[in-house]
């Protein structure tokens, strides 16, 4: 028997916890009871019953399936919704103690104070999940893909994706409706060198803080404390937790193309285990799957990182096929290259489009071009 952190449903192991108040709002994550919240309206202060309560409990075979999760709100939303799609699938999973969750803290979870790519880029949120698979303390890994590395480790295997959220991102400012409404100088906080790129591309006039990072609701902290005139999140994130009120404006496709696997959900296992591999099947999306797999070999073929700004997005069109499209910049946005690929909804040539829209931008971009 092993000790891991389980974080626990039952209300009778809450803390009470206090919040500095701000003008915007705390998640409320879907029927979970992780999080009770008192929220008034926006522009209001609100208060937090209670915060995720995590306990050490010795972790046995009982459980069918543990759960490897990151802590954060966010993290905690896709477990839940890891759980829900699992017990929805599998009604025998819905018996008190089958599932448990185990939050696991990451590198990047940990060192707030540097931007991702001065610690190392890649890998920094998945790392210590995956090594927990790979021990055993955990059954299936629930990751979100846009921090899932192009290499898996070894003895892993990744064979699902849950439904994907919108891929858009969301502007979020106190003082302005868009980013086109900043007075010139204004600054833009995110951690996103993609963000950051493609912004500066558009509004050169604006000023980015690069280490912008926390959770969501420590950027709206730091939003609301007047560290920055606006930010930029994905918009699938502020879904997931139920804080769409929070944004001032939708950004387009056209606007601001989405990160590599931007808003979907991937969830591991150990290669070896059937029971969870069958468990997983009945979860996977397999559109989702394909457009991901697409963005993924763009990416692995510019041996992409937090250290260069790369963007992709593959959907389905409305003949029914792909439709991928792909942008790399140089970081300070004074160059962005763009292309495009269309062919059948299918793995195989999907893959290809990746591939050769990738090797397209190396070729035009040259060396030394994230370098700028």
């Amino acid at each position: 028997m092993e000790k891991m952190a389980i974080a626990t449903v039952n209300q009778a192991h809450f803390t009470a916890a206090s919040i500095s108040p701000l003008r915007f709002s705390l998640p409320s994550i879907g029927k979970s009871p992780s999080l009770y919240l008192n929220r008034s309206a926006r522009g209001t202060s609100f208060s937090a019953r209670a915060s995720v309560a995590v306990e050490e409990k010795t972790l046995t075979k009982a459980a069918v399936i543990r759960i490897g999760t990151r802590g954060s709100p966010l993290a905690l939303a896709q477990a839940y919704e890891t759980r829900a799609k699992l017990i929805d699938s599998h009604p025998e999973l819905a018996e008190e103690g089958a599932i448990q969750i185990v939050i696991i803290k990451t590198t990047g979870d940990k060192i707030l104070s540097q931007p991702l790519a001065d610690i190392g880029g890649k890998g920094l949120f998945t790392k210590e999940i995956d090594e927990a698979l790979i021990n055993s303390d955990i059954d299936i890994a629930v990751h979100s893909m846009k921090d899932v590395p192009t290499y898996l480790p070894e003895n892993t295997i990744l064979p699902c994706n849950l439904p994907r959220e919108d891929v858009r991102d969301a502007f979020i400012c106190l003082t302005a409706a868009s980013l086109a409404e900043l007075p010139a100088g204004s600054v833009v906080g995110t951690a996103s060198l993609r963000r950051k790129s493609q912004l500066l591309n558009r509004y050169p006039s604006l000023k980015v803080v690069e280490n912008f990072r926390g959770n969501v609701q420590t950027r709206l902290k730091k939003l609301n404390e007047g560290v920055v005139q606006a930010t930029l999140l994905a918009l699938a994130g502020l879904k997931r937790l139920n804080m769409t009120e929070n944004v001032t404006a939708i950004m387009s496709i056209d606007d601001m193309l989405p990160a590599v696997a931007q808003g979907a959900i991937g969830i591991a296992c150990r290669s070896d285990d059937e029971k969870m591999a069958t468990y997983l099947a009945s979860l996977n999306h397999e559109e989702t799957r394909l457009a991901i797999s697409c963005e993924r070999a763009f990416l692995e073929k510019l041996e992409g990182s937090c250290r260069t700004p790369i963007a992709g997005y593959a959907h389905r069109d409305e003949n029914g096929n792909c439709f991928f499209r792909a942008l790399i910049a140089s970081p300070d946005g004074t160059e962005v290259l763009e292309t495009s690929r269309k062919g059948p909804y299918a793995y195989d040539d999907m893959m290809k489009m990746g591939v050769d829209a990738g090797e397209e931008l190396l070729s035009r971009a040259g060396p030394g071009f994230f370098n700028r």
